[in-house]
């Protein structure tokens, strides 16, 4: 039996995949998640899942960071970018950091089944037009890099910072101490080759990931 995970925040959306998916695919499971922490959770209820569609404007997701992050700890689950965004750039960008498939909202029922065949068939799938544009640049798959270099807490924890919490924010969500939230910036400052919170965020910033343009607190 098939195993989806739908990643989108928005209602409607999910059930209008569910109906496309029951159709293109009939006795497929489908799990689903509404915010990114619900995701994480996700993929490690289901490590055997066949396929993930993912919405980039998830709140939380950050531009590509959930995607470079979850390729990073699962390679082996494919993973179909879902948006409204239909920038070619965007779609190149998106397989440069990972994504087996890029299918843009507007597209039909029909399109979206093909392509959800084709990635599980072990293709990839996206629009002609992505193939036309040049994609993610040297130092963009860099700091790709690094940033697949980050634990899941470090990742959570640069993802907090981007959004203008203090440690004591970040340590009280998280549950562990301000001391702890230090030394994971330290760890995440190194591996990013950053000397400070707001170099971080300006260097993860790289990847496109639209964290909010907060002040950072150092």
């Amino acid at each position: 039996m098939t195993e989806l995970l739908i990643a989108d925040d928005h209602p409607l959306f999910r059930e209008a995949l569910r109906g496309v998916v029951a159709r293109a695919l009939p006795g497929t499971a489908i799990h689903e998640a509404d915010q990114l922490a619900r995701l994480y959770e996700l993929v490690e209820e289901y490590p055997d899942a066949d396929l993930l569609l993912l919405d980039l404007d998830m709140p939380g997701a950050s531009g590509f960071s959930a995607l470079i992050h979850l390729r990073a700890l699962h390679p082996q689950l494919p993973v179909i970018i879902v948006s409204a965004h239909e920038d070619p750039l965007l779609m190149r960008r998106a397989l440069d950091h990972g994504a087996m498939g890029f299918i843009p909202k507007s597209a039909d029922a029909t399109i979206l089944g093909q392509a959800l065949q084709q990635v599980l068939d072990g293709g990839t799938w996206v629009p002609d037009v992505a193939y036309s544009v040049q994609g993610a640049s040297d130092e963009e798959q860099q700091v790709a890099a690094r940033v697949r270099e980050l634990t899941p807490q470090q990742f959570r924890v640069l993802q907090m910072v981007g959004a203008g919490q203090l440690n004591k924010q970040i340590a009280y969500d998280l549950g562990v101490s301000e001391a702890t939230v230090k030394a994971h910036m330290t760890a995440i400052m190194r591996k990013l080759g950053a000397s400070n919170r707001t170099q971080a965020v300006l260097v993860a910033g790289k990847l496109g990931l639209n964290l909010p343009n907060r002040p950072i607190q150092d």
